[in-house]
């Protein structure tokens, strides 16, 4: 993007962001990549907000076409665009917002072979995968850490939404919610599940009984992905004006329906002792809604 078209933007269609962004950081912002994987109720509003933003080039992971249950809550689904490739729809109104963003599109999804391609470039990642794709989302984050990439994610739960965000020279994905290889698989998703909300604030109004681990869904609204968005868009704007932005085991949580709101800090992350304990329960919870013994 030159010099001249984007000081035409600015005066344009982003002149309402100047005097809470500034000329020099919004030109930073427009030269910024964001590689983004899972582009449905979290990424969708991510890639959005950040393109209203300013950010010019984006990287987008997703295989999934829309289906009708994706209304109420994914900003890319209409019932103009049942059945439509979710990342090729969001191609097109990514462009349509600004016609000089430039995307890679990745519509077989990210995988273990293709992530180094996926994260090329890229000045930050965020995370927009199903909660319940714990090793894929392990090995983005690792790769992401590797390459010396920030990675954020930002997990609507309830009315509310929590905030990560990880320094490639911070404490780790696996360090933060206290995963290691060996865990099986429902014990991964307790310590994911229990790292992402310190302070579970929405299980006081949450339905456990639509929540199914055997279909891999759960409850989730339009307020709380476009709360994560905000999160999410605000950090990486501070990040690339050379604001600090306090990585993990530092978090954010916020519950509208409870007017909560909680800046904490994790001592130790995964190896806290109050988190080891909210995963066994949490993982006795998952074992009963499945009928293990």
């Amino acid at each position: 993007m030159n010099a001249f078209h984007v000081e035409d933007l600015i005066r344009h269609e982003f002149s309402r962001n100047i005097g809470l962004i500034s000329n020099d950081n919004q030109v930073k912002i427009f030269n910024t990549r964001v590689a983004v994987a899972g582009v449905g109720g979290v990424g969708g509003i991510h890639l959005l907000t950040l393109a209203r933003l300013g950010v010019g080039k984006f990287t987008i992971a997703d295989m999934d076409v829309y289906e009708r249950a994706n209304i109420s809550r994914q900003f890319g689904a209409r019932q103009s665009t049942l059945g439509s490739h979710k990342a090729q729809v969001l191609d097109g109104l990514l462009k349509d917002i600004n016609p000089s963003i430039e995307t890679r599109i990745f519509p077989k999804g990210v995988n273990r072979e293709n992530i180094g391609e996926f994260l090329a470039d890229a000045d930050f990642y965020v995370d927009g995968m199903d909660f319940f794709e714990i090793e894929l989302r392990r090995e983005l984050f690792k790769k992401a850490r590797e390459m010396g990439i920030y990675a954020l994610t930002a997990a609507p739960l309830g009315f509310g939404s929590t905030l990560q965000v990880f320094s490639p020279q911070g404490m780790s994905f696996d360090e933060y919610f206290g995963i290691t290889e060996e865990m099986p698989y429902l014990e991964k998703i307790a310590a994911f599940a229990a790292g992402l909300a310190p302070r579970p604030y929405h299980l006081k109004y949450l339905d456990l009984s639509k929540v199914s681990l055997e279909n891999k869904s759960g409850p989730a609204v339009a307020p709380a992905c476009t709360l994560a968005a905000s999160l999410i868009a605000t950090s990486v704007v501070k990040l690339v004006a050379g604001v600090h932005v306090k990585p993990v085991p530092f978090y954010t949580q916020i519950d509208l329906y409870r007017s909560k709101f909680r800046n904490g800090y994790l001592a130790w992350g995964g190896k806290n002792p109050l988190q080891r304990l909210k995963r066994t329960i949490i993982l006795k919870k998952f074992k009963a809604a499945l009928a293990i013994k």
